[in-house]
């Protein structure tokens, strides 16, 4: 999720390697904070397979600055990298909110509207934390205080998210062009 962080944020705009930090931290550092020891090999190996370019300026009154910005090829992977996402950005909640965040970024609303149908089709899809006898424990049912409380947070927060998902689709199936950020 890392490298499409990067290409999702730097498809909006060149930036510094301390924004580009500050700007995956802000989307999800709270979770999983990003170090320097993963974010700048992840920048060398996106340089190197072409999808980057890093050039130094100099700085305002400190050292020089290293400003990354997405060639040509960057944008293409970013925007292949949208359209088919791997099983986990669909099923990793926190994996999906990453690539929500850049899912805009695609020009084709059907291309997003698939990607959605994919986690709605996930989220349908009976599942839970627990199990007894091979069925899923019901929240209701569950002696536990704690465990109780998340069947009880997940059933909510999977509530609201197909809600959204049934709105987002019939928003991109009505045939307006896609909003542009």
């Amino acid at each position: 999720m890392l490298e499409l962080s990067i290409l999702g944020f730097l498809y909006e705009k060149p930036l510094h390697g301390y924004e580009l930090k500050e700007r995956i931290h802000g989307l999800s550092g709270h979770v999983r904070p990003v170090s320097d020891g993963a974010l700048y090999p992840a920048i060398t190996r996106l340089v190197k397979n072409g999808l980057v370019d890093s050039r130094t300026e100099p700085g305002a009154s400190a050292a020089p600055r290293r400003t990354l910005s997405l060639t040509a090829d960057g944008r293409r992977e970013l925007l292949a990298r949208l359209r088919a996402p791997k099983d986990t950005e669909i099923t990793d909640g926190q994996r999906f909110f990453t690539l929500l965040s850049f899912l805009g970024h695609l020009p084709d609303r059907a291309d997003q509207a698939a990607v959605l149908r994919r986690r709605q089709e996930f989220l349908n899809t009976p599942a839970s934390f627990f199990y007894e006898d091979g069925a899923p424990v019901v929240a209701e049912r569950e002696p536990d205080l704690f465990r109780r409380g998340m069947l009880r947070i997940a059933r909510a927060t999977g509530t609201a998210e197909k809600a959204w998902l049934t709105e987002a689709l019939a928003e991109l199936e009505d045939g307006e062009p896609p909003a542009r950020p």
